[in-house]
């Protein structure tokens, strides 16, 4: 008797389409881009709030992570990027057996011609379905995790939790299904390399919109909102540029040439745009800020991912001197003088950093995207910017009315959700809980330390309200929830 181990069969393990390396890096850049929202903005957001709201800020992002991944393969993946439901919508089935995870990866899945009789546009990776399913979750996920920038520090995290399923699945879903997944975006020819449209023109629009219904902070949030740990915080701020080669370099699916050109330029359109943007704080205010710093890389990197691949390395550095300065000058300067933006209170700016660059990228892109380039990685041939003639400037009007889609779904959608949520539950917390901050919502604070506002006498020891010193009781007690009432 043979008791041998025998090996499965690996010849159908790896059918003639698998490309192992491009797989490998696929599986590597889905790692990457899902190490940005976790843990890099659950750092970067826990430390860059008050103390008070550590907790809160690091739970949306936890929460949001789970519960992308549960909708996009219980319908959401198949919405962006299946078979056609209507133009700018794929039909919304399960994404859950081995049958079609194993098969090999295709966008969109099945059909080569519309309703009319006209081929359409696909592409065929070498890669198997499963690992483009993740590859795309770790993008839905990051993109309603940076809309909650947005409305850190006073949503109703009972809201928040209802928000992000219908979020993703009813704005989200349509606008990769439009630009990427081969709706009538992607059939037209607007060019989105990895998401300066589908995810930071869509989140900052959206967290803007959601501000605007929630409602602000309480005013003495709004006047003072320090980062209560800032080596932390830029210790979120480098796990989100680092996984930003995976962000921008698994876009083609492939371990090629274009991700080489997209992962070099990400990363000098970040230097550059962290550079412009600090220099213009020391200009303008005196002194360099590290907030301004972060600011300013998030917006280099934004700016560059619509055209990360497809542009020259110069280009990519002339888009983070814009991406630097550009949404500074929006942040800085026009967000106090246009009253639309001052009615929403972004809490971090998400609409300046992602909406502004983003959009900015993508029409930057319709100016600069480089033939050689396009031809390697667009299915159309023959695509190129506006500064490279032969009807260039088409592409740049595709650029502008692809941005106008993305921003109008996302202003309905957002608002039609929020004001649903809104039907069955408050969309902010109440005034003394915002007081209070994570103690009062999750019973839970992020630090053993004293800060905003309790008062501590390190001549008294213990328990505080039981102490008895010198023959007289603590001057403090616990009030309710935890906070510390001077007597």
């Amino acid at each position: 008797m043979n008791n041998t181990a025998q090996p499965g069969n690996m010849a159908a393990g790896s059918p003639p389409w698998l490309n192992t390396g491009d797989n490998s890096w696929q599986i590597t850049a889905s790692t990457l881009v899902g190490l940005q929202s976790m843990p890099g903005l659950v750092i970067l957001y826990a430390s860059i709030v008050k103390k008070k709201w550590a907790v809160n800020s690091a739970f949306m992002v936890l929460y949001a992570f789970a519960a992308v991944l549960i909708c996009w393969v219980l319908v959401g993946y198949r919405m962006a990027f299946g078979d056609q439901l209507v133009p700018l919508w794929g039909k919304g089935i399960p994404a859950l057996t081995q049958s079609y995870l194993i098969d090999r990866a295709n966008i969109p899945e099945s059909g080569n011609t519309n309703n009319d009789g006209r081929v359409t546009l696909r592409i065929e990776p070498n890669i198997p379905m499963a690992s483009l399913v993740y590859f795309q979750f770790t993008f839905a996920a990051i993109t309603v995790i940076l809309l909650a920038g947005s409305v850190l520090a006073r949503m109703n995290i009972k809201a928040w939790m209802a928000f992000v399923p219908l979020w993703v699945i009813f704005a989200y879903t349509v606008g990769a299904y439009s630009v990427w997944g081969g709706g009538f975006l992607f059939q037209w020819g607007v060019i989105d390399y990895s998401g300066g449209y589908v995810i930071h023109l869509s989140s900052g629009i959206a967290g803007l919109t959601a501000a605007y219904w929630v409602g602000p902070r309480i005013k003495s949030d709004r006047e003072r909102f320090p980062p209560n740990n800032v080596l932390l915080m830029l210790a979120g701020a480098g796990l989100l540029w680092m996984g930003w080669s995976g962000f921008n370099g698994g876009a083609p699916h492939s371990a090629n040439v274009v991700a080489s050109i997209a992962v070099l330029n990400t990363n000098v359109s970040a230097a550059t745009s962290l550079l412009v943007w600090t220099i213009l704080d020391v200009l303008y205010f005196g002194k360099p800020s590290v907030i301004g710093a972060i600011q300013g890389m998030m917006t280099g990197l934004a700016c560059v991912t619509p055209g990360a691949g497809i542009v020259q390395t110069w280009a990519a550095m002339i888009m983070g001197i814009l991406g630097g300065s550009i949404p500074w000058v929006s942040m800085m300067v026009l967000h106090k003088k246009l009253s639309f933006l001052q009615k929403a209170d972004d809490t971090l700016g998400v609409f300046h950093t992602h909406a502004v660059a983003g959009m900015m990228g993508g029409l930057l892109t319709g100016l600069l995207a480089e033939p050689t380039l396009c031809d390697l990685y667009l299915p159309i041939t023959g695509t190129r910017g506006a500064f490279y003639g032969k009807n260039g400037g088409v592409q740049f009007l595709k650029q502008l009315a692809g941005s106008a889609f993305i921003i109008g779904w996302n202003v309905v959608s957002t608002t039609i959700i929020l004001l649903f949520i809104r039907l069955f539950m408050p969309l902010r917390m109440p005034d003394e809980e915002l007081m209070i901050g994570d103690d009062a919502v999750h019973g839970e604070e992020a630090y053993a330390l004293w800060g905003d506002g309790e008062k501590f006498d390190p001549r008294r020891h213990g328990t505080a309200g039981n102490n008895v010193e010198e023959g007289r009781a603590s001057p403090y007690i616990h009030g309710a929830r935890g906070v510390i009432i001077e007597l």
